[in-house]
């Protein structure tokens, strides 16, 4: 049985033990050979092991940390990452019609998740363990390249956020419970957006599929002069026409239904990672088979 008491326990190596459990290191050794001895030390290291059933599988034992680390002052940005992909992304969309980037180059910042669909909404986390420091900086480079921006923020941090965002941002908290309540809407504004600053964000074909989308020649330079040629091509671009092709083009070219399998196959406490930490398809089994491995075999992995 699940005991809570352990929760309270947790020093501050345990709690870094866990948050590390949903890195991408211990998803890609999984995904590469079926088993991690990284997860085995880190799992060790947690002081959950003693409450998970013997029966329990490896994927069980990712369940059971996050819903530690889920508890109010000890989440971090997985954590909320987690909430925004079930409760927003399969929530309210499906992997069919909707898309999320994680990571993504916004000028001088990275979106932390950006979810598309009829538009294009960033969502910028700030933890119970994040600072505001950069937020004001953030948002403005957030503004540039998505029609709506969010910030998702902590109980704690929600007043800070108000006071530093202006009225067209969006404010969502993730509560105690872990429910995501909205405190301010966010305005849909694609016409702010920068084609030159949206350019800079693509890969190169991308860019190249957005500027046949609108009917716009690819110029006909060298590899050395494309860079600049494209540049100047999308510096004449009309925003919300941009921003459209934009959506649908990295729709098609960041497509995450193939994973959709993958997703029905894993623990919810893994779904956020399967969605934004990228593995090759051949290596989905191998992910598969580790998640079902029982917990006192998975132990030897180390």
């Amino acid at each position: 049985m699940w005991q809570p008491k352990l929760m309270s326990s947790l020093d501050a190596s345990q709690t870094s033990a866990i948050s590390r459990l949903f890195s991408s290191a211990v998803f890609r050794e999984m995904a590469k050979r079926g088993r991690s001895a990284t997860f085995a030390r880190l799992f060790a290291q947690c002081g959950i092991e003693g409450a998970c059933p013997a029966n329990a599988t490896v994927g069980e034992g990712f369940d059971r940390a996050f819903a530690v680390l889920k508890k109010a002052g000890l989440r971090d940005e997985y954590i909320y990452r987690a909430a925004v992909t079930h409760k927003i992304l399969l929530g309210k969309h499906s992997l069919n019609t909707a898309c999320m980037l994680t990571e993504f180059r916004a000028g001088k910042s990275k979106a932390d998740l950006v979810i598309l669909n009829g538009t294009a909404t960033v969502f910028e986390i700030k933890s119970e363990r994040d600072s505001l420091a950069r937020l004001a900086n953030q948002v403005e480079n957030y503004k540039k390249v998505f029609a709506a921006v969010n910030v998702i923020a902590s109980e704690a941090h929600v007043g800070g956020v108000l006071a530093t965002v202006s009225d067209d941002v969006g404010v969502m908290c993730l509560s105690r419970r872990y429910s995501i309540s909205t405190i301010r809407d966010a305005s849909d504004r694609p016409d702010r957006i920068s084609p030159v600053i949206v350019f800079e964000s693509l890969r190169s074909g991308e860019a190249r599929n957005i500027l046949r989308k609108l009917g716009v020649h690819v110029p006909d330079v060298p590899n050395t002069m494309m860079h600049v040629a494209m540049r100047e091509a999308f510096s004449h671009l009309e925003p919300i026409a941009l921003h459209r092709a934009m959506v649908d083009v990295l729709k098609g070219t960041r497509n995450l239904a193939p994973l959709g399998r993958l997703v029905d196959r894993l623990p919810p406490s893994l779904h956020a990672a399967a969605l934004s930490i990228q593995v090759r398809p051949r290596e989905h089994e191998h992910l598969v088979q580790a998640v079902s491995t029982p917990l006192p075999s998975a132990m030897l992995w180390a």
